[in-house]
C-alpha cells in the first residue's frame, strides 16, 4: 500500500515517508546550531506517523473523516524517552500542550491527558520508518531549570513546526516563491561601510566624538560572543554603531542575522527605513502587529518573500519590536513560535534596554541568558540610560560594556539640563509654551495633548498622538522637522509617541512627570546636534492636576526622590541609583505574572503564554477613510472583501482606540463594524488630521441595560 501525507486538489499525491522525512532532514537543519539535531529529526520522522492508520489514509481520498494523526508520534517518542520531542509533536497543529497532572482523562487536552487517548492504528509506519534514539544536548544550568526545560521544548518545536510548514507549503503550493535568496553578511557589510564612509569626524566635535564611539564598536565585534552591553548618550549616534558592531560580530563568529529590537512600534518605521536605505530594502525585514508585509513608504507593495521571511524570519535583519518578540518566546502557538529556531547563532540589539517591561523583566532577562549561553546568540543591552540588570542575570553570566568610559562619554554628550518645574495646569503650561518659537511638550495622556493643542493652536502649532493615523502623523513629522531646520516657529503638542528614536531636535522640551528613563527618552529631543550649551536647554519636569496611573505613579514617584538626592538627574550615578531603588521596592512586581514560577511547577506553555501579555488593554482599529486609496479600502471592507493583503493596506489609515472609546463611537453610529475589533469610521467631521480622532463622544442612539 503506498502511504500519503497530502493530496492536493488536481490530484497531485505526496508520499508520506517523504513528507515525514523532509521534514526531518529541515528539522534537524534547523536545530544544529543549539545541537538538538538529532532530537529535531526524530520528530520530524515521527511528527505524522498517525497518517499510517488506514482511517486517516481513507480521509485522504475522500473516504472517510479526519482523525487525530499527532497523538501516535507522540506515544511513540514517550516509548523512546524522548519527552521533549513528544512535547512538540502532540502541539504541531493545536499548539504546544500543558503537561497537566498524571491523574487528568483522556479527554482533557493536556500533554498527559493526550497520551492517554487511544488511537486508531497506525503500527504500518514500522514498514517504512524504524526512528533512532535521541537524546536532548546538555545545557547549561542557569537556575531555573523548568524555565530552561520549556525554553528548549519551544526551541525544538520552532524547527519541527517550521519544517513542516516548508515541507508542506514546498509540495502543495510549488508556485510559491523561492524564499531567502537575500544577500549575504559580507555584502551588507560592505554597504554600511559604504554609508558610514560619509560621516566626516572633522565636521564637528560631536561628530568627532560619534566617530570615536563607532571605531570602539568595531573594535568590540571581535569579542567572543555573549551578552553586551551598549551605554550611550543620546545623540551618540548608538543605532549605526551597533549595527556596525552586529554586522562585523556577526561575520567574525558564523552568526546567521540581525535581530533589532525595540520597544515601540511608533518609533521602529524610522530605524526599518535607516536600514533598508543602507542594506537593501530587500534585506530588512520589518515585522510587528502594524505591518507583515506592509507597503512601502511610496506605496509599492513589498515582495513576496519578504512577506513569507515574516513567518519565520530567515531574512538577514529583522526590525521588530518587545511585544513581538518577546510574546513570541512564551507563545504555544505554531504560527508565533515557528521563527524561534532562528534566535540561536543571530545578533540581537535590544534598543533602549531601559523599556524591558518591568513586570516581566525578570522571565525577559532570563530569555535573553538562555539565548546567549545555551543558544549561542550574541545580546546587546544597547541605552543611553543604562538599568541595572546584572543582578537579574544568573550568577557567573559576564556582561561586557562595549564602550570604555561610558560615565565619560554623559560628560561629553550632556547638552542639557532637567529642571523641576514643580505643579502647573493646561492654562498656565500653554502660557509658558507660547512665548517659545521652537518648543516641545510632551504629556501621559492623548487627551491632555488634544487640550492642551487647543489651548495653543495657531501657526506653526502641531499635535501628534496615536489618536492621529500613520499616515497623518509621518505628514506632521515631515513638516515639523522642515520647519525647525528652516528656524521657523514650531511648537508641538505630544503624546509619548515622540520620545524614543525620532529624530527631532528643540532648543527647549517640557515634560510631564514620569519615570526617570522616559525623562530621559525626551531629553533626547532636545539640543540633539549640541547647537546650544546646557544651561540653555532645559527640559522642564511638571506636574498636572489628577492621578497619574499606579505604575507611572511609582515611576513618577522614585524620579522625585532622585531628584531631592542628585543636582544631576540625567548623571550615570543618578540613573543608577533610581534604577536599583526603583527595581528594589519590590522584587514581585519583576514578574508580576509569575511566569518563572509556572515553569517550576510544570509545563505550563498554554497558561504561561496567555499571561505573557506585554500590553494589558485591548484595543480595536477605526479605519479613516482620508484619501482615495483608503476609501477604495473601506468600501471593499464593507463589502466583505478579506484578507491579510487587504488589512496590510489599511494600516496607515488605522487608529487603535480603548474599549470604552470604541464602544461610544459604535454607539453613537459613527462605525460601520468589520469584525469584533475592527471598524470603519462612517462621520468624517469626528475626524481631524490636526489632532486625529475626537475623544468627545456622546452616544446617543447607545442604549446600556
Amino acid at each position: 500500500m503506498d502511504y500519503l501525507a497530502h493530496r492536493t486538489e488536481d490530484g497531485r499525491v505526496q508520499p508520506l515517508i517523504a513528507h515525514n522525512t523532509g521534514t526531518a532532514e529541515q528539522a534537524a537543519a534547523f536545530a544544529a546550531p543549539f545541537a538538538a539535531d538529532a532530537l529535531a529529526y526524530q520528530a520530524g520522522l515521527l511528527h505524522d506517523i498517525g497518517k499510517y492508520a488506514r482511517e486517516f489514509q481513507a480521509y485522504l481520498t475522500g473516504n472517510g473523516r479526519r482523525v487525530d494523526h499527532s497523538t501516535a508520534g507522540c506515544k511513540e517518542c514517550v516509548r523512546l524517552r524522548s519527552p521533549q520531542a513528544a512535547f512538540c509533536i502532540a502541539g504541531h497543529h493545536a499548539g504546544l500542550p500543558d503537561q497537566g497532572s498524571r491523574t487528568d482523562p483522556d479527554s482533557e487536552s493536556t500533554f498527559l491527558g493526550r497520551i492517554k487517548r487511544q488511537t486508531a492504528d497506525y503500527s504500518a509506519f514500522s514498514q517504512e520508518i524504524d526512528p533512532p534514539q535521541a537524546a536532548a544536548p546538555v545545557m547549561q544550568p542557569l537556575g531555573q531549570p523548568g524555565f530552561q526545560q520549556a525554553f528548549f521544548i519551544r526551541m525544538l518545536y520552532s524547527c519541527l513546526v517550521d519544517a513542516d510548514f516548508l515541507d508542506t507549503e514546498a509540495f502543495m503550493s510549488p508556485d510559491t516563491p523561492v524564499r531567502g535568496q537575500f544577500d549575504d553578511l559580507d555584502t551588507l557589510q560592505a554597504r554600511l561601510e559604504r554609508a558610514l564612509a560619509c560621516f566626516d569626524p572633522s565636521a564637528s566635535e560631536i561628530c568627532r566624538r560619534r566617530h570615536e564611539i563607532l571605531t570602539q564598536c568595531r573594535a568590540a565585534a571581535g569579542q567572543t560572543p555573549g551578552l553586551f552591553t551598549l551605554t550611550v548618550p543620546t545623540g551618540g549616534g548608538k543605532t549605526l554603531s551597533s549595527l556596525a558592531f552586529a554586522l562585523e560580530h556577526a561575520r567574525q563568529h558564523g552568526k546567521q542575522r540581525i535581530i533589532y529590537v525595540i520597544p515601540y512600534t511608533s518609533i521602529i518605521e524610522q530605524t526599518a527605513d535607516k536600514f533598508r536605505e543602507i542594506l537593501g530594502a530587500e534585506n530588512v525585514l520589518e515585522h510587528h502587529t502594524g505591518v507583515n508585509g506592509r507597503e512601502d513608504a511610496e506605496g509599492t507593495a513589498l515582495p513576496e518573500r519578504m512577506r513569507l521571511a515574516a513567518e519565520n524570519w530567515d531574512a538577514p535583519v529583522i526590525v521588530t519590536t518587545n511585544v513581538q518578540f518577546f510574546e513570541s518566546l512564551f507563545a504555544y502557538r505554531s504560527s508565533k513560535c515557528r521563527k524561534l529556531h532562528n534566535l540561536a547563532q543571530s545578533v540581537i540589539i535590544f534598543d533602549e534596554a531601559q523599556m524591558l517591561p518591568l513586570p516581566y523583566l525578570k522571565p525577559c532577562v532570563q530569555a535573553i541568558a538562555e539565548l546567549t549561553v545555551n543558544y549561542h546568540a550574541t545580546a546587546v543591552l544597547c541605552t543611553a540610560t543604562q538599568p541595572a540588570l546584572e543582578p537579574y542575570f544568573p550568577a557567573g553570566l559576564p556582561i561586557r560594556e562595549i564602550m570604555d568610559a561610558p560615565d565619560d562619554l554623559y560628560r561629553q554628550f550632556q547638552r542639557v539640563t532637567l529642571q523641576m518645574d514643580g505643579k502647573t495646569d493646561l492654562d498656565a503650561l500653554a502660557q509658558a509654551l507660547l512665548p517659545h518659537k521652537q518648543v516641545l511638550c510632551i504629556v501621559n495622556s492623548r487627551r491632555k495633548a488634544q487640550a492642551l493643542y487647543e489651548r495653543c493652536a495657531g501657526e506653526g502649532t502641531y499635535h501628534l498622538s496615536t489618536l492621529m493615523t500613520p499616515h497623518d502623523r509621518r505628514t506632521a513629522l515631515t513638516a515639523i522637522r522642515a520647519r525647525l531646520k528652516a528656524g521657523q516657529i514650531c511648537r508641538v503638542i505630544s503624546t509619548t509617541v515622540i520620545e524614543a528614536g525620532v529624530d527631532v531636535d528643540f532648543p527647549t522640551v517640557y515634560r510631564e512627570i514620569s519615570g526617570l528613563d522616559s525623562i530621559l527618552q525626551a531629553a533626547g529631543r532636545c539640543n540633539r546636534e549640541g547647537d546650544h550649551t546646557p544651561a540653555e536647554s532645559i527640559v522642564h519636569i511638571f506636574e498636572l492636576p489628577g492621578r497619574l496611573p499606579a505604575s507611572m505613579e511609582q515611576a513618577a514617584g522614585m524620579l522625585r526622590e532622585t531628584a531631592a538626592r542628585y543636582a544631576d538627574l540625567g548623571s550615570p550615578t543618578a540613573i543608577r541609583d533610581y534604577f536599583d531603588r526603583l527595581h528594589a521596592l519590590d522584587e514581585t512586581l519583576l514578574d508580576q505574572k509569575e511566569i518563572l514560577r509556572m515553569f517550576s511547577r510544570s509545563l505550563a506553555f498554554r497558561k504561561a503564554a496567555e499571561a505573557f501579555r506585554l500590553i494589558e488593554t485591548d484595543t480595536h482599529a477605526v479605519l479613516v477613510p482620508q484619501d482615495a486609496r483608503s476609501a477604495e479600502i473601506a468600501d471593499a471592507l464593507r463589502q466583505g472583501a478579506w484578507s491579510r493583503s487587504l488589512l496590510r493596506q489599511a494600516s496607515p489609515y488605522l487608529v487603535s482606540v480603548y474599549p470604552q472609546h470604541f464602544a461610544a463611537l459604535d454607539g453613537a453610529g459613527a462605525l460601520t463594524r468589520v469584525s469584533d475589533d475592527l471598524a470603519i469610521l462612517e462621520q468624517p467631521e469626528r475626524y481631524d488630521p490636526r489632532t486625529g480622532l475626537g475623544l468627545d463622544v456622546e452616544s446617543g442612539a447607545a442604549i446600556f441595560i
